[in-house]
């Protein structure tokens, strides 16, 4: 069994501590500051083994340096991304054994956000860093959509029961865009409801389950009329299919 620790960064950024139940032994997750790594490791007296990353931005990657220059801990990444420190490139066809403490990982190629962007996938337990958001989806930054649509429409069919893990707390401004696409989806208005309440608590929205995404997140319902009307009107074009359907809603998120 695996138990995850929640360390925030930044503004909004979270990074993440597997650790295997049972013992000390932690791996994190996209460490963009090591700083709040460090103090959790040393509060709760814990042992960090390796490292996981998804891409290459400095929000997930800048803490690399500091927590492995006195411990050479193994760092997996990207293997089509130029990451310093990555030990161990990893692509989508590749099972990552790190310790007998652990189960093994599964990478998933989810480009999109970023052309090489990966996604480490463990007992039912989704890190996806920025390529799917709870209720939302990232940005194209160096990526196409058709390659960000591909990725979702891929992690889409893993069980409803997933846990996501994504890398930001966007939740709430995600769900307020996911509203404006479909204001008549009950399960949405209720969602927002209760990330909203959750938020004034100063209250973590995520991880999400991958039911809570397939019944509220537009990014991952292109294929259904509703969503295809409305970003029709947002464009002022007919739309021929979910890609295309995907592309402009992904416009409309950013223009909104």
């Amino acid at each position: 069994m695996l138990n995850v620790h929640r360390i925030p960064a930044f503004e909004d950024n979270y990074i993440w501590l597997i650790q295997a139940q049972g013992t000390n032994k932690v791996i994190a997750v996209d460490p963009g500051d090591a700083t709040p790594v460090l103090k959790t490791l040393k509060a709760k007296d814990l042992d960090l083994i390796a490292i996981l990353i998804t891409h290459h931005h400095a929000d997930h990657t800048a803490g690399i340096v500091e927590l492995t220059k006195d411990v050479a801990i193994p760092v997996y990444g990207p293997a089509n991304e130029n990451i310093n420190g990555v030990t161990h490139p990893q692509t989508g066809r590749d099972t990552i054994a790190i310790d007998p403490a652990f189960p093994e990982f599964t990478v998933l190629n989810t480009p999109g956000h970023t052309p090489g962007h990966i996604s480490y996938l463990a007992e039912g337990k989704l890190f996806c860093g920025d390529t799917l958001f709870a209720a939302g989806c990232g940005r194209l930054l160096g990526g196409t959509a058709e390659q960000l649509h591909s990725s979702l429409s891929h992690l889409a069919t893993l069980p409803a029961t997933t846990e996501i893990y994504c890398a930001h707390e966007y939740t709430l401004a995600n769900l307020r865009f996911a509203k404006a696409v479909e204001p008549d989806n009950a399960l949405l208005i209720q969602r927002f409801e209760q990330t909203e309440k959750a938020r004034q608590q100063q209250q973590a929205t995520v991880p999400s389950l991958m039911q809570d995404e397939l019944d509220t997140n537009p990014f991952l319902r292109c294929e259904l009329d509703s969503i295809k009307k409305a970003t029709e009107s947002f464009s002022g074009r007919p739309l021929a299919d979910s890609q295309a359907v995907f592309t402009a809603l992904r416009a409309w998120k950013d223009a909104f």
